[in-house]
């Protein structure tokens, strides 16, 4: 369990949100799965909601921006940053773009949404009255974040310009795959997206929440309206399923325990 007060470590991922169609719907599927309890921010944050576990932050779950009503929903890891503009320069340096440039949040703190080369998606938090995430590695906390990309070593050399990043070696026959460290410690992971995933999956970041029991989550989750991807399996580190929630959002759950 981590439990934090203080601003995350620079490139460490401190924050998670999904944006859909249907918040309340949404709100409805992660309280019945996680036992989240969502806070309506108010108009003045477009009723952006902030889940909270034993009275912490967690995560949130926000309404599409007009626009945007075409765009598959997707869970957005942000990474954790001292200055959002001077990162955010480093970003478009190293052959990525900006899709949303640095802004104020309000008191909060202030953010920015990049792409890396290869195209997956993150976001840039710099924290002020907001930390983030203050609860993880528990049942219904945040575990992992790893960016599924189609340019393996591209993606290594663009994270480790940009974030300082370190890899360490997890390949094994068939797959390939890094740890992304920071002062000799993973926070978090770089894979190629397998050949036999369809040609249409694009390079992406993925979240993984912790549950109790895999097989049991997997159950509920499908009672609530989601969907079971991959059947619950057993990891060196972890029972893991690959699923989504009742508006289609992808996520992984695995197993982990209650300290």
């Amino acid at each position: 369990m981590v439990v934090r007060d203080t601003p995350w470590p620079e490139g460490t991922p401190s924050w998670v949100d999904v944006m859909v169609p249907d918040t309340q719907r949404a709100a409805a599927f992660y309280s019945g799965l996680f036992g989240w309890q969502p806070e309506d921010q108010g108009e003045e944050y477009g009723h952006y909601q902030i889940a909270s576990l034993e009275g912490k932050s967690v995560a949130a779950i926000g309404p599409k921006m007009p626009g945007m009503e075409g765009v598959p929903s997707t869970w957005t890891t942000y990474l954790s940053v001292a200055d959002v503009d001077k990162t955010a320069a480093k970003i478009t340096e190293a052959g990525g773009q900006l899709m949303m440039p640095p802004g104020d949040v309000g008191d909060a703190g202030r953010m920015a949404v990049a792409a890396d080369p290869a195209g997956a998606v993150f976001g840039l938090w710099q924290a002020r009255e907001m930390i983030g995430i203050q609860l993880a590695g528990i049942p219904g906390t945040l575990v992992w974040n790893e960016c599924m990309t189609r340019d393996f070593d591209g993606a290594k050399a663009f994270y480790a310009e940009v974030f300082g990043y370190r890899v360490q070696d997890m390949s094994g026959e068939g797959f390939r795959y890094v740890t992304l460290n920071l002062n000799d410690r993973p926070i978090g992971g770089l894979g190629a997206i397998p050949e036999q995933m369809p040609a249409e999956t694009p390079s992406h970041w993925a979240v993984y929440f912790g549950v109790s029991d895999t097989d049991a989550a997997a159950a509920r989750i499908q009672e609530l309206g989601g969907s079971v991807l991959s059947d619950p399996q057993d990891t060196p580190y972890g029972r893991m399923a690959q699923v989504t929630d009742d508006q289609g959002v992808p996520f992984s759950v695995i197993s982990v325990s209650g300290e």
